[in-house]
């Protein structure tokens, strides 16, 4: 009985113990962090610190960056002000999850509303002169800028400052004048390419998964993590225009994993991560008739169809959650993947599956590309789990061959004017050398390695397909530039850890051997 005494004593003196350094830890953080970084933790003037947004930042990186400050932020240093019990234990703090989900609501998203230049404001025409169907943006993560490049000269045209951590890959629009930005907080930059500088930004989420931009260069969507939403805004000054929960039919709440434009379909597809559910929004000023309801006649005079409000949601069910997906080339399926097994093809039409692929492991299906090879579409995609790149027949959703790999890769990349496809080998111990493989045989015709020991990824085309551009991730990173048929080097430029690459021509053209 003394000893179930004892033992208890010393399990409530533990608790008061971490109820103790919780609370100092709290008062350590109002102190010290709270003006810039929001006394919630949901990020102001500096990044949120929750556990959602600090992913790919560990736990020991975090304590450095307290201690030492973050170069070219404004984060300063704290280590002559804070001892290593009191750095941990802002670190634990900030690694702890929110009692409940945070709320972002319209009120929060207009107040963070900043217009630089009003829409209208600026001269029509660009300010210097180059080849502006040739042009990329090339996000640096290592200090959190981005280069504007000229895709004819490989020279730079301006290098600007973005919000903390970019993510989810900048959208062109407007026949390329403009490029959407998103950070992994929520705030959406808009950048005039014309005349070099940013017009407006607002926060549309906490934590953001990525966004897409219609057609029609006039709507932009947001897909969060944070709270859980899709937040929908005017492209010019970006003011909000709709907050969609990402509430399933059962009513659970969800994250939403991505969404991506349909530009034929006029319409955004979204895929929510915590529920069997695919989503099309309608993003017409005036919406079909009937698009996401349940509609017995669709004739005119029987009645039944409602007007329907804008941003209406056509919901689509799903076998399992999707984790990642891929829109074919002509926007009627959606090839998607999920975390705990498993490739399903799905048709926007239809509503409903159509088949399976034998796809194990965890493809990378947002770098999927298509080609086409003996008369027939071929998908080909990275496997972040396997080292292989697997092809698929997308008029049967067979696996046509499995294409070993030195390590699983990331990204895929290729163009309408090549014979090649280029993949990375993002994980492992080969993370410096990319793949180049015949689309025809599908035979890895080369291993390049462009910097040895530094990590090579996403390869991104020139508007004609003649030059491949390479980015090395490394603080002392560069960008590598081949010619596409001989593979040989013709340029490095030096970067701070760049990542993608954006051209205009391959985006808004729906180049098949990129993303869109």
């Amino acid at each position: 009985m003394k000893h179930s005494i004892r033992y208890l004593s010393f399990l409530l003196l533990l608790a008061s113990a971490a109820a103790l350094a919780a609370e100092d830890a709290a008062d350590l953080y109002r102190q010290h962090c709270a003006q810039c970084h929001n006394p919630d933790r949901l990020g102001a003037q500096g990044p949120a610190l929750l556990p959602q947004n600090l992913k790919r930042l560990k736990k020991k990186k975090a304590a450095e960056v307290i201690r030492q400050g973050r170069p070219a932020t404004q984060m300063p240093a704290f280590g002559d002000k804070l001892g290593p019990e009191q750095i941990q234990a802002l670190v634990d703090y900030i690694y702890t999850p929110l009692e409940k989900m945070p709320v972002w609501d319209m009120a929060a998203i207009k107040a963070s509303q900043v217009i630089h230049h009003k829409a209208g404001s600026l001269p029509d025409k660009p300010a210097y002169q180059a080849n502006m169907d040739n042009l990329f943006v090339v996000v640096e993560l290592g200090d959190h800028h981005f280069t504007l490049l000229d895709g004819d000269r490989f020279e730079p045209l301006g290098r600007f400052p973005t919000r903390f951590a970019v993510h989810g890959g900048p959208k062109w629009a407007k026949g390329g004048r403009y490029v959407y930005f998103l950070s992994r907080d929520g705030w959406v930059s808009k950048f005039d390419v014309y005349n070099r500088v940013w017009t407006a930004e607002i926060r549309a989420g906490i934590n953001a998964r990525n966004l897409a931009v219609s057609h029609d260069g006039k709507t932009v969507i947001v897909a969060n993590y944070l709270p859980h939403t899709l937040v929908l805004l005017d492209a010019e000054n970006l003011d909000p225009l709709k907050i969609i929960p990402a509430l399933a039919e059962d009513g659970a709440s969800s994250r939403v994993s991505a969404v991506y434009t349909a530009d034929p379909r006029h319409s955004f597809v979204a895929a929510l991560k915590d529920a069997p559910e695919l989503w099309e929004i309608n993003y017409d000023e005036t919406p079909p008739p009937g698009f996401g309801q349940w509609v017995h006649d669709y004739r005119p005079d029987s009645g039944e169809l409602e007007k329907t409000g804008r941003f209406p949601v056509q919901r689509i069910r799903l076998e399992k959650p999707l984790d990642d997906f891929f829109l074919t080339q002509d926007y009627e399926k959606v090839v998607g993947s999920s975390r705990s097994g498993g490739t399903e093809v799905y048709d926007l039409d239809l509503k409903r599956k159509v088949a399976e692929i034998d796809l194990p492991g965890m493809p990378h299906l947002s770098s999927a590309i298509t080609w086409q090879r003996n008369g027939t579409r071929v998908l080909a995609t990275p496997n972040i789990r396997k080292p292989e790149i697997t092809v698929v027949d997308t008029g049967n959703w067979k696996v046509i061959k499995r294409i070993p790999t030195q390590g699983p890769g990331f990204f895929m990349r290729s163009h309408e004017n090549s014979p090649y496809a280029w993949t990375d080998v993002f994980f492992g111990p080969n993370r410096d050398l990319i793949h180049v493989i015949d689309k025809q045989s599908l035979e890895i015709v080369k291993t390049l390695r462009p910097a040895p020991g530094k990590t090579s990824a996403h390869v991104e085309f020139t508007r004609d397909g003649r030059y491949a551009l390479v980015s090395i991730w490394d603080m002392d990173g560069a960008l590598v530039i081949y010619d596409a048929n001989t593979l040989k080097e013709v340029k490095r430029l030096p970067m701070k850890k760049p990542s993608g690459k954006y051209n205009v021509h391959n985006k808004l053209g729906r180049s098949e051997g990129t993303s869109h």
